[in-house]
């Protein structure tokens, strides 16, 4: 009898789990989640192809073609990551939490484990700040960080993906003019 009362137990709580998860499968996202998971998606490309490049190529600009004067790969980095915390501190409407170097990054960060950890680091801290977002501030007026103009939180959270995809387009032909083939590629 205790074995049955046992297996009874047992197959309520399964039974009570299924139904739970079920229930949060269900659920529908809040914008916050729909906007995280975007920028986890740019982040989970971004940072792995700064990763890939070796130290000794991180001052490495296209020469051939149209590139004069475009950016080294350090440097596109550290300007994502600077814009990074410009969105995250605009749409927190506080003061970012790091040097920022204008939208280019710290100039003193030089290494690649400098650089990296402060990319990390900005991906962090937008995250935090889209966490933040909710229905009732989503469309809110927020200064935006670039211009004279009003701005919203959704806005500046679609910015942060749209802002890293279009630098990450741009470290993958310095990758591959290095003959790195992406980690997003392999």
């Amino acid at each position: 009898m205790k074995q049955l009362l046992r297996l009874g137990v047992c197959c309520l709580l399964l039974w009570t789990v299924a139904a739970t998860a079920q229930m949060k499968k269900d659920e529908p996202r809040t914008a916050a989640q729909v906007l995280n998971n975007s920028v986890s998606g740019m982040e989970h490309e971004f940072v792995p192809a700064a990763e890939a490049m070796p130290e000794s190529k991180f001052d490495f600009a296209p020469t051939s073609g149209e590139f004069k004067g475009v950016r080294t790969f350090a440097q596109q980095v550290r300007h994502v990551a600077a814009v990074n915390y410009i969105l995250g501190a605009a749409i927190l409407q506080e003061k970012p939490p790091a040097d920022l170097g204008g939208e280019s990054g710290p100039e003193s960060l030089k290494t690649k484990a400098e650089i990296v950890k402060y990319l990390k680091d900005s991906f962090e801290y937008a995250h935090k700040a889209i966490a933040t977002i909710t229905d009732k501030n989503l469309l809110e007026p927020v200064k935006y960080p670039f211009g004279d103009r009003p701005s919203s939180r959704l806005e500046l959270a679609g910015i942060v993906t749209a802002h890293g995809f279009d630098h990450y387009g741009q470290i993958v032909v310095y990758l591959r003019s290095n003959g790195i083939v992406p980690p997003a590629s392999r």
